[in-house]
């Protein structure tokens, strides 16, 4: 894949299912208010120890706010080598009214 792609909620749900990776790129302050759960806070602070620690073979979906961020931070990361990358569409907020019941603090 030298693509990523975008997934609604209930896709993103489906991935977690198989084992995907959520990166949630928003600033850690949001991110400990509540976020998608199993989720890591990634930024430009701890890229590199997430890529040194990751597995490129897994399905990883990209999560900010809005669903706007973490298209170009999605290709950045097919780029370095991801596999199979995803961006959530509406981000943290569309999740938030799909799922109200799958956010962790």
């Amino acid at each position: 894949m030298d693509q990523y792609t975008c997934i609604n909620s209930e896709q993103a749900i489906e991935w977690l299912q198989q084992g995907a990776v959520v990166a949630d790129i928003r600033d850690t302050q949001s991110f400990n208010q509540g976020h998608i759960p199993g989720a890591f806070n990634l930024s430009n602070d701890n890229l590199h120890e997430f890529m040194m620690a990751a597995d490129f073979e897994t399905p990883l979906i990209v999560c900010c706010y809005h669903g706007i961020s973490s298209q170009s931070a999605a290709q950045y990361l097919v780029h370095q080598g991801f596999e199979k990358v995803s961006s959530l569409d509406g981000g943290f907020e569309s999740w938030t009214v799909s799922h109200p019941d799958k956010i962790e603090a």
